[in-house]
């Protein structure tokens, strides 16, 4: 069809030349400059496996997390300090000439130096335990997720029972510890593929 033909019904209007005016292609947007983001949302990106694509960076809350963990070990050092700096005392109050006659007290020592020094045992297999969890948040798997998963429980509980006042604030971290690896961003992080 021609707009070049004078009995063309469909052709332009007689005195007026046809303006050529270029159509879109197919599958290209009719309007041009719209803003992105408008329309439909962006999918996620696809893992080669088809499933969501996996974190390539720590997400936030598990960074939050290794860091409450190294924040328990810096506590659990102070701790185990005090405690075994509580232990000598004691064994040095023990062999004082002063309280010497005291059998009260001597009983008192006597049972709770051991009680205190099986804390510091106690403390340092714990604190080594909680670093080598920390250090396990960069490369760990499903297995390193669930072992701070146990470990941030047990301790939330340790911090209730046998140390009231000071473990209140290592309750509270391990709870945080507890809830930002259990959460999907920490699946997702520790289930991540390792190429």
């Amino acid at each position: 069809m021609s707009y070049g033909d004078p009995n063309n019904p469909y052709g332009a209007p007689q005195g007026q030349q046809p303006q050529q005016q270029q159509q879109p292609g197919y599958g290209y947007p009719q309007q041009q400059g719209q803003a992105p983001g408008y329309g439909y949302p962006q999918a996620p990106p696809v893992s080669p496996y088809g499933g969501p694509a996996a974190p390539t960076t720590m997400p936030s809350s598990v960074s939050a997390a290794r860091v409450m963990m190294w924040v328990i070990v810096g506590l659990q050092v102070v701790g185990v300090v005090l405690l075994a700096f509580a232990a000598a005392a004691l064994n040095a109050a023990k062999d004082d000439e002063s309280l010497q006659d005291n059998t009260a007290f001597q009983d008192l020592v006597g049972q709770s130096t051991g009680v205190i020094w099986g804390y510091v045992v106690f403390g340092v297999a714990w604190l080594v335990f909680a670093a080598v969890l920390a250090t396990k948040f960069k490369n760990g798997g499903n297995g390193a997720r669930i072992t701070i998963l146990v470990f941030a429980i047990i301790t939330a509980v340790l911090g209730i029972y046998p140390f009231v006042i000071i473990g209140l604030v290592h309750t509270i971290l391990a709870v945080l510890v507890a809830v930002f690896v259990g959460n999907a961003n920490g699946k997702a992080w520790f289930n991540r593929p390792r190429y």
